[in-house]
């Protein structure tokens, strides 16, 4: 395999990892973002006088149920991308490892999807956690983005020929 297919398979796998150990993490240590979930929906640690708050969810059953889905996506993320991880890499062509790429594709759309839309725009802004200094994740979400787009973008670089079946 050319080392610019293995290489943008690696960066891929390296999405995957993290993605597989984020949904491994809410799993097995489910109280640790659980209360971050929590303060957010109810966003009891905003600005005390925010007109904002009749946008807070306070329903224990609903915040479950939203942290679940935030799981379930996760996990969802991370199998697409180790389903991508294996089609880049028995690929054997460049034009077979483009038309590859779907999975993998999907997957890191589905992250920046959860990052962008689950924490920046509903999270961000919808339940104002950027007015949170103890629960914002603002930041931390924007570094995830960088890494989701740096890769998506290296991976939808189009392959150069193979030179000799390389």
């Amino acid at each position: 395999m050319q080392m610019i297919r293995l290489g943008k398979a690696a960066l891929t796998a390296t999405v995957a990892l993290f993605f597989t150990l984020v949904a491994f993490g809410n799993m097995t240590d489910y109280d640790s973002n659980w209360q971050f979930v929590q303060h957010v929906l109810s966003m009891d640690t905003t600005f005390p006088n925010s007109a904002l708050h009749w946008r807070a969810i306070t329903n224990p059953t609903l915040q479950s149920v939203s942290y679940w889905m935030i799981i379930l996506w996760e996990a969802a993320t991370a199998l697409m991308l180790w389903i991508g991880v294996i089609r880049l890499l028995l690929s054997r062509s460049a034009a077979a490892f483009a038309n590859a790429k779907g999975p993998a594709v999907v997957g890191l759309t589905m992250g920046f999807i959860l990052y962008a839309v689950g924490f920046v725009d509903i999270g961000g802004e919808w339940f104002a956690m950027w007015q949170s200094h103890i629960w914002n994740g603002q930041a931390t979400a924007f570094e995830f983005l960088t890494l989701i787009s740096a890769v998506l973008i290296i991976l939808l670089i189009p392959e150069p020929a193979d030179i000799g079946g390389s």
